[in-house]
């Protein structure tokens, strides 16, 4: 028998207008709130996190695993508001963030139990909201594939995004010296404020010339792709990985592999979404052991840019897209 508060049969979530379309298609509506299954809580949500893969699946260049729920939000925070019959963990009133495949620009979530996981120490509830995305992406590309130990070099790609500030702060709080690009001269500042050992205007300078002339760097997490993939492989140290997570300016480049044979480099990758749900329950099990208590001693923390409430989605989208945005940016669901 599962435990529940008291749940309404509908309600308040975004969809997309036509289906696809522009910022401005993102519209307030009423659907059915969903029913969680056995192994799943429902969780009321308080926030959800705004990240670029919303914004590719709403022109509809991002292909959805089967099954997604077709509301658009990959993480959220808030309260357990219904537990499965099989959930042994979590408990009704339990304030928790999550992973999801979809569906959380909307009041209710149904999750897998495995991708829930407690708020962090010191990190409030709207803050949450933008945690699991990010920081799923960064262990599983910059600590799992990259394999980024202390005392190594990591180079991020567009620092003051919400990627590049959890990656920027992780790969602190692990003991690593960090280079950073951004696109401006401002958000090279800004990125050096968040703790890049070495901030680069890549608008006006050069940064492979700036990275080799520091000796080159041990990993790279890279979401631009284009003639940086190129410029990647010539600033690795040898035995370098390269971690690449999307293709912002093109994932079709011309290159001379040569350097992987002479410099034994390592050019991986991967996407969080389309990984299996056992796989996300590996990874959260991990993060919650090595990530979580970064947050109760202060290693890390949220980087929260700016908070929308959830009718002004369309506002959000086009806040991202307008490349301004230093952190993260999140819908507040739950009204006050």
């Amino acid at each position: 028998m599962s435990q529940q508060a008291a749940i309404p049969k509908s309600m308040r979530a975004i969809a997309i207008e036509g289906g696809v379309g522009p910022a401005r298609s993102l519209k307030l509506s009423s659907i059915e709130t969903p029913t969680p299954k056995s192994s799943e809580v429902l969780i009321r949500v308080a926030a959800a996190g705004v990240n670029y893969p919303d914004i590719i699946q709403r022109e509809g260049r991002y292909p959805l695993p089967p099954g997604t729920p077709e509301t658009l939000g990959l993480e959220i925070s808030g309260t357990v508001a219904s537990v499965g019959a099989d959930v042994q963990r979590f408990r009704v009133g339990d304030q928790v963030c999550a992973l999801l495949l979809g569906g959380g620009y909307a009041e209710y979530a149904a999750v897998d139990a495995r991708h829930v996981l407690p708020v962090p120490a010191g990190v409030d509830v709207l803050e949450a909201a933008a945690v699991p995305e990010t920081f799923f992406t960064v262990y599983a590309n910059v600590f799992e594939r990259g394999a980024l130990k202390s005392g190594e070099t990591l180079l991020v790609h567009g620092g003051t995004s919400g990627i590049g500030t959890t990656a920027i702060s992780m790969a602190k709080a692990a003991g690593a010296r960090v280079f950073a690009t951004s696109r401006s001269a401002e958000k090279a500042r800004q990125a050096k404020m968040l703790g890049a050992d070495v901030s680069i205007d890549s608008s006006r300078q050069d940064f492979v010339e700036v990275v080799q002339g520091e000796g080159g760097v041990d990993v790279i997490l890279d979401m631009v792709g284009g003639e940086f993939v190129r410029k990647n492989l010539d600033v690795l140290k040898p035995d370098g990985r390269l971690s690449q997570i999307a293709f912002l300016s093109g994932s079709e480049v011309t290159l001379n592999l040569q350097q992987i044979l002479f410099k034994r480099l390592t050019f991986t990758g991967s996407l969080l979404r389309a990984r299996s749900a056992d796989d996300k329950a590996r990874l959260a099990g991990e993060i919650e052991e090595r990530v979580w208590p970064w947050f109760a001693s202060g290693s890390v923390g949220v980087r929260l840019d700016r908070v929308f409430p959830l009718a002004d989605a369309a506002a959000a989208h086009a806040y991202i897209e307008s490349g301004g945005h230093l952190g993260k940016v999140v819908l507040q669901v739950e009204e006050t």
